[in-house]
């Protein structure tokens, strides 16, 4: 048990704040208590898993308040969600004839307040996150399945990490579940050729988790370093183990630790998003810099150049130079053009665009914007028109980059966001106030 939740739970048992712990026991516990349900019960019953962790976790909200907070509280979610899973597979058919093999899994797993070993868990992690990738279940639905089950996201969040509806996500996630029991995908690592596809879609997961921490989708906070910090922590866990000691696992380890390593800096005191070249450096993160740059370096042992080793590199560009006007900006341009070259996302090419801006200037940025414009899924993307807002700004064309700055506002859905694109717009509108009205002409 960690330091952290130990001290919650302290916290809760003596401020009755129970809804507090089982959120953070939501986030931090769901994907163990998945994983290791579905290692005891089988890949089929994945839904069944996910079913009673939850219903735990209710339960845990209704006794707690009353009866107090455990004193191991992942362990009394594990031993709840363990009993309820076992009723509900009492009343199968086919469970007679496996009773005494899952009862003796049951218990070997740990019970009470004994702790599972984290090997086991570790493993059982692993299972599902390739469980989720099998090649069986279609693309667009497994790193949403993974992302649900492992990281206890919702379906809202997925949805915003995918630019889509939140009807679209749980529609993936009901075709995946029901793909995994028809084909009876087997809970296991895969080993040969298998491993490559699979590995592919655990990294493109790990990738979401990490950006919907560094860049949250709804909620009060612009950051949730939790969800960052549980994707580093599952990606060391993936590059040290065979299946995927791989430079492709590398150069994604590096992107999280640098781009990770600058969240002490990311917002101010009121929670308000900062620029990088507003940010006071002397918060980043140095230990995390230096591992960042050591997996980047391991991340070169092969011949290929993924997206990973691209957005690493952008990300190292940032974080060794002393300050915002000693970045190389040339540097960056080039790793974006390679990018783009593998990636065709549109939030590349405007992330491309404001590194052409920093190059040859706003206007440049300005004309490699507008050719992505036109991409419908960035028509709702309140970036696109703080990026238009940024570059007229920066032109003097003022009247236009409010125009910008007022539709990104109206799109952005954080708090932080709004204040950050409500700022852009009063300084424009005070720029326009400003200045002297027209002459007007008689002749």
């Amino acid at each position: 048990m960690t330091n952290n939740l130990s001290t919650i739970a302290e916290t809760a048992t003596a401020t009755s704040n129970v809804p507090q712990l089982t959120e953070h026991l939501f986030r931090h516990e769901t994907g163990k208590l998945v994983s290791v349900l579905t290692g005891i019960f089988g890949a089929d019953r994945l839904q069944m898993a996910e079913d009673v962790v939850q219903e735990a976790l209710i339960r845990a909200m209704q006794t707690w308040p009353y009866q107090g907070v455990p004193k191991n509280p992942a362990a009394w979610l594990m031993q709840t969600a363990k009993h309820l899973a076992l009723d509900l597979v009492r009343r199968e058919k086919r469970f007679h004839e496996k009773e005494p093999e899952i009862i003796a899994e049951v218990e070997e797993r740990g019970s009470g307040d004994a702790p599972m070993l984290e090997g086991e868990i570790k493993d059982d992690r692993l299972r599902l996150m390739f469980t989720c990738c099998h090649p069986l279940i279609p693309p667009d639905s497994q790193a949403a399945l993974a992302l649900k089950t492992l990281c206890g996201l919702s379906p809202r969040e997925i949805a915003a990490a995918f630019l889509t509806t939140e009807a679209a996500i749980a529609k993936r996630l009901t075709r995946a579940r029901q793909r995994i029991q028809e084909q009876k995908i087997p809970f296991e690592i895969p080993s040969g050729p298998e491993l490559t596809s699979r590995l592919d879609g655990v990294q493109q997961t790990l990738l979401l988790l990490f950006n919907e921490g560094y860049k949250a989708s709804s909620g009060e906070s612009l950051v949730r370093e939790e969800l960052c910090v549980e994707a580093i922590r599952l990606t060391t866990l993936l590059a040290e183990h065979p299946a995927g000691n791989q430079p492709r696992t590398h150069a994604l380890l590096a992107l999280m630790l640098l781009n990770g390593a600058r969240l002490p800096a990311r917002v101010d005191s009121d929670g308000n998003i900062l620029r990088l070249k507003e940010q006071d450096r002397s918060l980043w993160n140095r230990e995390m810099i230096g591992r960042g740059i050591i997996h980047l370096g391991r991340s070169a042992a092969g011949e290929e150049i993924s997206e990973y080793h691209l957005h690493a590199g952008i990300a190292a560009c940032h974080d060794t130079a002393p300050d915002d006007a000693s970045t190389n900006w040339p540097q960056i341009l080039s790793l974006y053009d390679r990018l783009t070259q593998i990636d065709d996302s549109p939030v590349i090419a405007l992330n491309r665009a404001v590194a052409v801006a920093n190059v040859y200037g706003p206007a440049q940025g300005l004309e490699a914007v507008k050719a992505i414009s036109g991409r419908s899924e960035l028509a709702s993307y309140y970036l696109l028109y703080a990026v238009l807002g940024e570059f007229e700004s920066r032109m003097g064309n003022d009247l236009v980059a409010a125009s910008h700055f007022h539709r990104a506002l109206q799109l952005a859905e954080l708090k932080s966001e709004q204040a950050f694109l409500a700022g852009q717009l009063k300084e424009v509108e005070e720029r326009l106030k400003s200045q002297p009205a027209p002459r007007r002409s008689y002749l």
